[in-house]
């Protein structure tokens, strides 16, 4: 089992190490699009839905075992490496980013926090990654036990991304 203090050599990550993660994001993907089935196929409004449903679903399950994801999260991120209560009050940062893209509130101001939370946590996952860590990754907190890849690394660069791409068209708007 992996964990971050015993990483495991040579690890084969199969479909059924993500499992969690693949019935989440595909949970997040169908209320999206039954949010755009009932209101209306909007680009924007989709990206604010699915970005919303995302962090408060992430965060929820960071917030179940808060110890265990500062902990986790400590390992890898570059801020929570310094400062732990960062690391205490990030599940709380993506929570209010959840509610406020869900309410269609503070948009660019929620825009401008989740591109530079997303910039953040992929120079830390990039780190690893680099450095071929076998770790666990905090995106599921400490509830599931989800190896670190370069799925944790597209989670983060997708999610700036769309970010990137609100903050754009408001400003070219």
């Amino acid at each position: 089992m992996l964990n971050n203090s015993e990483p495991e050599k040579d690890k084969i990550y199969t479909i059924r190490n993500f499992l969690p993660l693949i019935i989440l994001g595909a949970i997040i993907i169908l209320f999206t699009l039954i949010k755009q089935m009932l209101y209306g196929l909007n680009l924007n409004n989709a990206m604010y839905d699915f970005m919303g449903s995302f962090f408060i679903i992430f965060s929820s399950f960071k917030i179940i075992n808060l110890r265990g994801f500062a902990v986790a999260y400590s390992s890898y991120d570059i801020i929570a490496k310094r400062y732990l209560a960062y690391a205490y009050t990030y599940p709380f940062l993506e929570l209010t980013l959840g509610i406020c893209y869900l309410m269609r509130f503070q948009l660019i101001i929620a825009s401008w926090v989740t591109l530079l939370l997303m910039i953040i946590s992929s120079i830390g996952v990039a780190h690893e990654l680099a450095q071929k860590k076998q770790i666990v990754c905090a995106c599921l907190g400490a509830v599931f036990k989800i190896p670190m890849t370069y799925v944790t690394l597209a989670e983060d660069i997708i999610m700036g991304t769309m970010a990137f791409i609100m903050l754009i068209q408001y400003y070219l708007s």
